[in-house]
C-alpha cells in the first residue's frame, strides 16, 4: 500500500503540470521487432521513430537513464539524456515506475557493448501503473496466483508462457485449415440447451426467468451436429466450449474446448485416418514436427498409428480378461482382487471403462506412444453402433498421446428404435445411482426417424491437445484462465 501512495503522488504531480496520465490516442512507427529487425537501415538514416511499451527495467545514473521498454512483439533499450529531452521532461522521466507505458520518440544508435537503444528526444506517458509488476520483473513463481492472474503471469513470465498460447492458437487455426479443406462446413449449436446429451456426464443448471424454464450448458455439442447431418450437410465440425458439472483434476476443467466432426457416409475406420492425418498436420503446423516430445517421452505422430483393441490393453496390463466375467459382479470382483477399484454404482460396461481409466492412471505403457485403443463395451456406447461380429461391443476408439486420452469417436448409431432401446438403458442404470448416465432426448429420436445415413463423428480435446504439444503437465497451464478452488 506505501509504494501503491507513492505512485499515486506522482500521478498527482502528472496532472498538476497538466499532463493527462492516461491519453486517449497514442502513436506508433514500428513496432520493436520491426525496430530491431530494420535496426541498421533506420540508424544510417538517421530516421526518427516511435515505440510504445512497458517499463520493465529501470536504471537512473543521475543526468541520464536507460530502460528497458516492452510492446507485443519484444524488448528494447531506451536512453534519456536530461540535456537531450530538457529539465522539465526528465523530471518526469525520474517519475516514471517499473509498469508504466509509454510512448518515446527518437534515433537509434548502438551502445559500447553493442546494445540497440533508442535515444529519446521525447515521450509521453500513455497510462500510470498504480500496482507494482511481480517480484520486481524477477518472475512470478506462485503456481496458484500465475492462474489466478494470468495477466500478470504473461508480463512477468513472458518469455515461458506465451508461446503455449501461440502453439495452442496455431493448433486450432491448422485444424481448421484441415477440416475445411476436407469440405467440412464449421457451424454453431446452442450452447444453452433445453435437453443435454451427447457424452456421459452431470450439466451446469440454470433458469431462463422470462421462458420460465430451465435450461442446461452443454456437454457436448454431438446430438445437434448430427441434427445437420440428418438434414444433407455431409461434412460438418464446430470448435466450441463444453461445460461438465465435475471435478478438477491434471487432465479435467469444468469448461473446456472441443472440436466435434461428422461426416456422412463415414465409419469409425476413416475416422481413425483423418484423426492421424490432421494430427501430424497440426503438429507440423504448431511444432514444426511430428515428434513431439512430452514428459520425457518422445511420441512420432507419423500415421499410421497402431491400433489395439480395448480389452486386449486391459488383458495385457491388468491381466484381467474382461470376456470371461460376463457380468458385473464378477468383474468387480476380479478388479478388487488385483487392487482395482470397482464402483457399486455402476454397470459391467462402466467398469469397464472406470478400469481403462485406472490403467491409464497406473502408467500403461503403450500409450506414451501414438495410438488408436477400438471396440469398447456396448453399455458405456450409448450412442454408437454394434460391431456385426459382436454384438456386445461397439465400433468406437478413442486416441492417445503421451498417456493423454485425445478425444473418441465411433461409428454412429443410426437406427432409431436401437437408439430409444440404449436411451431407455441409460435411464435403468440412472435410476440406479449412475448420475451420468445419459436422457433420452424425444426430439433427437424424432430426427433420427427421418433418416440419418451411415456416419462417422469425432470429438477431439482441444486443451489436452495443447497440453501434448506445448509438454504441460497439467490443464491449467494451457488455460489463459482456469476455473479454481477457492
Amino acid at each position: 500500500m506505501e509504494e501503491r501512495e507513492g505512485r499515486l503522488e506522482k500521478l498527482r504531480a502528472w496532472r498538476e503540470e497538466g499532463m493527462n496520465p492516461y491519453p486517449t490516442r497514442a502513436e506508433r512507427t514500428h513496432t520493436i521487432e520491426e525496430a530491431l529487425a530494420n535496426f541498421e537501415e533506420l540508424h544510417t538514416a538517421e530516421q526518427e521513430i516511435t515505440l510504445v511499451g512497458r517499463v520493465m527495467l529501470a536504471r537512473d545514473m543521475g543526468k541520464t537513464t536507460f530502460m528497458h521498454i516492452e510492446d507485443g512483439t519484444g524488448r528494447m533499450q531506451v536512453y534519456f539524456r536530461r540535456d537531450e529531452v530538457g529539465e522539465q521532461a526528465y523530471a518526469g522521466v525520474r517519475r516514471l515506475d517499473i509498469g508504466d507505458i509509454i510512448q518515446a520518440t527518437g534515433h537509434l544508435f548502438a551502445t559500447k557493448t553493442g546494445e540497440r537503444t533508442l535515444k529519446v528526444h521525447r515521450f509521453r506517458l500513455l497510462s500510470k501503473a498504480l500496482l507494482s509488476l511481480p517480484a520486481k520483473y524477477h518472475g512470478l513463481h506462485d503456481v496458484d496466483l500465475r492462474y489466478r492472474k494470468r495477466y500478470l503471469d504473461l508480463i512477468a513470465n513472458r518469455d515461458d508462457v506465451l508461446p503455449v498460447f501461440v502453439t495452442r492458437s496455431k493448433a486450432i487455426s491448422a485444424m481448421r485449415r484441415y477440416l475445411d479443406a476436407h469440405g467440412y462446413l464449421e457451424v454453431e449449436t446452442p450452447t444453452l440447451q433445453t435437453l443435454y446429451g451427447g457424452a456421459t456426464a452431470r450439466p451446469f443448471v440454470t433458469h431462463h426467468n422470462a421462458l420460465d424454464r430451465t435450461l442446461y450448458l452443454r456437454i457436448a455439442d454431438e446430438l445437434y451436429l448430427k441434427r445437420l447431418i440428418v438434414a444433407g450437410i455431409e461434412r460438418v465440425y464446430e470448435i466450441c466450449k463444453d461445460f461438465r458439472n465435475e471435478g478438477v483434476d491434471r487432465t479435467h476443467q469444468p469448461e473446456f474446448t472441443m472440436m466435434e466432426c461428422y461426416q456422412a457416409y463415414g465409419d469409425y475406420e476413416q475416422i481413425m485416418r483423418l484423426v492421424e492425418e490432421m494430427i501430424a498436420e497440426v503438429a507440423i503446423a504448431s511444432r514444426g514436427t511430428t515428434r513431439i516430445s512430452y514428459q520425457g517421452s518422445e511420441v512420432n505422430l507419423e500415421p499410421p498409428w497402431p491400433r489395439i483393441k480395448l480389452r486386449e490393453a486391459i488383458a495385457e496390463f491388468t491381466s484381467i480378461e474382461v470376456e470371461r466375467f460376463p457380468d458385473r459382479d464378477s468383474l468387480a470382483a476380479a478388479m478388487r482382487e488385483r487392487g482395482y477399484e470397482a464402483d457399486e454404482k455402476l454397470g459391467r460396461g462402466r467398469l469397464i471403462d472406470d478400469l481403462k481409466s485406472q490403467m491409464m492412471k497406473r502408467g500403461f505403457a503403450p500409450l506414451k506412444r501414438a495410438l488408436f485403443l477400438t471396440d469398447y463395451p456396448l453399455d458405456v456406447s450409448p450412442l454408437a453402433k454394434q460391431r456385426e461380429d459382436d454384438p456386445t461391443t461397439v465400433e468406437r476408439f478413442q486416441p492417445f498421446y503421451g498417456g493423454l486420452e485425445g478425444g473418441n469417436a465411433y461409428t454412429e448409431l443410426n437406427d432409431p428404435l436401437e437408439q430409444r432401446a440404449r436411451f431407455e438403458d441409460q435411464a435403468r442404470q440412472r435410476a440406479r445411482g449412475d448420475e451420468e448416465a445419459q436422457v433420452l432426448d424425444e426430439d433427437f429420436l424424432e430426427a433420427l426417424e427421418h433418416g440419418m445415413p451411415p456416419t462417422g463423428g469425432l470429438g477431439i480435446g482441444i486443451d489436452r491437445l495443447a497440453m501434448f504439444l506445448t509438454d504441460q503437465e497439467t490443464i491449467r497451464d494451457v488455460m489463459l484462465f482456469p476455473t479454481l478452488r477457492d
